[in-house]
């Protein structure tokens, strides 16, 4: 599955460039010849799930447009320690100078996309879908939810303005649940789903009164979640989130709860260890080799793809 590039992820690999680049790559620039070529392997060097490689294609397009990115794994492939992902060819210079920014990119999506591969599998059989959270690194939400997709999770919302979500402090402060919803009801179109968080059984009962979209179950103990699910009846869906960790998915799952969020898919990952290996390459076979570039397109964030969107 590709990735569509947005103006932030754009803005994004130009900043990780200049960051890096400085006033230049003065050890590739005064080492290497101008005209030499050179192929190379990148090599996902511990087991995980592979994600990214688009991106570090787009990174070296933005670098050096003759450079060519051929992956050899799909996204979202599961693959064992010291599989080559993917191979890059054309300028040498341009290839090393990339090569740290590129592989940063694969390296932090391919350990969310490992991180929720996890937690999908713990849940593998049970009907509970598993979501991500805005809890995302500044900048990087957009790929940080690509990489859960790649994992088999589910993203919830982008940002504030893809759905209502009525929290605690939205609470607190408009008086109550009832009249949080009433407040956001008459501004919101038809078509805007609606969800409350709570965390008493108390809220529980104001929120399904409500006429709410889903409620969330916010940091409930597993008792609890359980008198929360046969409280509801089956009324509203319902999304168990707070101190979500890999060892609790079942216990919490088995309370019958329709989703469980996890703010550590992002924050929690851990990214994998990823490398790059060049060999000097003849410029006149370069073309020969893979005459294909890597594909960068699609899945592109929109205000009906419910796909990339999730909830």
């Amino acid at each position: 599955m590709a990735i569509f590039i947005t103006q932030g992820v754009q803005s994004l690999l130009a900043l990780a460039l200049a960051e890096d680049i400085g006033r230049g790559d003065w050890t590739s620039e005064w080492m290497i010849p101008q005209d030499l070529t050179a192929t190379a392997t990148v090599w996902l060097k511990q087991a995980g799930v592979v994600a990214g490689v688009p991106v570090l294609a787009r990174v070296y397009r933005e670098l050096e447009p003759a450079i060519q990115v051929i992956p050899l794994v799909a996204e979202g492939v599961e693959v064992s320690e010291s599989t080559p992902i993917c191979r890059v060819l054309g300028p040498a210079r341009a290839l090393l100078t990339g090569e740290r920014v590129g592989l940063n990119f694969v390296a932090r999506l391919s350990g969310i996309a490992s991180q929720t591969r996890q937690a999908v599998q713990r849940l593998a059989g049970t009907g509970v879908q598993l979501l991500d959270t805005r809890k995302t690194t500044p900048g990087w939400r957009d790929l940080e939810k690509y990489a859960v997709r790649m994992g088999g999770g589910r993203n919830h919302r982008f940002g504030l303005d893809d759905m209502i979500l009525i929290k605690d402090n939205h609470i607190a402060l408009a008086g109550g649940i009832q009249a949080a919803v009433s407040q956001v009801r008459r501004q919101a179109a038809l078509s805007q789903r609606i969800e409350v968080e709570v965390d008493t059984l108390e809220q529980l009962a104001e929120a399904l009164d409500s006429g709410v979209h889903l409620i969330l179950l916010d940091n409930m103990d597993t008792p609890t979640l359980k008198k929360a699910v046969d409280l509801t009846q089956g009324r509203v869906p319902l999304e168990a989130s707070g101190n979500m960790n890999l060892d609790r998915l079942l216990e919490v799952a088995a309370t019958g709860v329709d989703y469980i969020s996890m703010g550590g898919l992002t924050h929690g990952a851990v990214s994998l260890d990823v490398g790059l290996e060049v060999v000097v390459w003849d410029s006149a076979n370069l073309d020969s080799v893979h005459p294909q570039a890597t594909h960068v397109g699609g899945c592109e964030r929109g205000v009906n793809d419910d796909a990339a969107r999730g909830l």
